[in-house]
């Protein structure tokens, strides 16, 4: 059959006879470890680091290349990183920021084309 190109993230979730949760999400060698439950994220880090060799990074702050941060409001996830990464190796770091959507009246650079954009890296 061959291999398989698939990703899975497998999310597991406990639920301590209070009502608290214990989040476990895995990828590959990635993992989020959360909850209302501090005891049960407690034993489950014990657990985890009687069999493997494991590293608590503290607060979560990067995962999958996504940053996540905290607000009064709540948890924002952004690709901040990664966009810039991409705008610098398209050559457009220091390109000049438009309004989304696109201006209807907005001018369109008459060298537009002078500089070739490989778009199979930059289309969605």
């Amino acid at each position: 059959m061959g291999s398989s190109n698939v990703k899975q993230i497998t999310l597991f979730i406990k639920h301590s006879k209070k009502g608290e949760m214990t989040l476990f999400i895995v990828y590959v060698d990635d993992i989020i470890i959360t909850g209302d439950d501090e005891e049960g994220i407690g034993n489950l880090k014990k657990l985890l680091a009687r069999e493997f060799e494991i590293k608590d990074l503290g607060q979560l702050r990067y995962f999958l290349g996504m940053e996540v941060g905290r607000t009064k409001e709540g948890i924002v996830v952004t690709q901040r990183k990664y966009v810039l990464d991409l705008l610098q190796e398209i050559g457009m770091l220091g390109c000049k920021l438009v309004d989304t959507p696109m201006d209807p009246i907005g001018k369109i650079d008459k060298d537009n084309d002078s500089h070739p954009t490989d778009r199979d890296s930059t289309g969605g």
